[in-house]
C-alpha cells in the first residue's frame, strides 16, 4: 500500500474506526490508540522489536481487538525538517508493515516527541527515570498521534454543517 496523507487517511477510514500509533523505536516500538471519533490518543501500550512479521501479527490483533482501520507511524525528521536515514528507515518500514498487515498508513513527524514526553513526566508525575522508560515509548506514540489529529481534525463550522446536512 502506498503512503497516503495524514488528511487523506483520516477521510479514508471508515466511521467508527480508529487509528494506531507507532513509534518505532530502536528496540521497543510505542503503540498509541484514538478513540473512534478521531479527537483523543492515548497510550497503549509497547511491542518489542523483532521481525516484521511478528510486529505485524501484534498490529493485526490490535487492530481487530480494537477496531483500527489504520496506522500513523512517527518520522524522526531532521532539526531541519529534512529527511535523514533515521526517518528513510522509518518510512521504509511503515511501507513494509503497511503490507503486512494490510492496512493504510501516514507519517507524522515526531522530532523531539520523547523528549516532551520525558519532560511532562518528570514535571508532572515525578516519575524515576526506571518507570519513565517503560511509559516513554506509548506516551510517545500518543503524543505524535495527537498532533496528526489535531492537525488534521475538521474545523468546527465544518463539522456543524455537517450535523446541520445529516449524515
Amino acid at each position: 500500500m502506498p503512503l497516503l496523507a495524514m488528511d487523506a487517511l483520516r477521510a479514508a477510514l471508515p466511521r467508527g474506526q480508529r487509528l494506531i500509533g507507532l513509534d518505532p523505536g530502536a528496540r521497543i516500538i510505542g503503540v498509541a490508540l484514538t478513540d473512534v471519533s478521531l479527537m483523543l490518543a492515548s497510550p497503549y501500550g509497547s511491542v518489542k522489536r523483532g521481525k516484521l512479521t511478528a510486529i505485524a501479527a501484534e498490529v493485526m490483533a490490535i487492530a481487530r481487538r480494537e477496531g483500527a482501520g489504520g496506522l500513523v507511524v512517527g518520522l524522526p525528521l531532521s532539526m531541519d525538517g529534512s529527511l535523514g536515514p533515521a526517518a528513510q528507515a522509518a518510512r521504509d518500514w511503515a511501507l513494509a508493515l503497511s503490507e503486512a498487515t494490510g492496512l493504510p498508513v501516514a507519517l507524522w513527524d515526531e522530532r523531539l516527541s520523547s523528549a516532551a514526553v520525558n519532560r511532562a513526566m518528570i514535571r508532572e508525575a515525578d516519575l524515576t527515570r526506571k518507570k519513565r522508560a517503560a511509559a516513554v515509548d506509548a506516551a510517545a506514540a500518543a503524543y505524535t498521534l495527537q498532533g496528526a489529529l489535531d492537525a488534521t481534525a475538521p474545523s468546527w463550522k465544518a463539522a456543524e454543517e455537517d450535523d446541520r446536512h445529516g449524515p
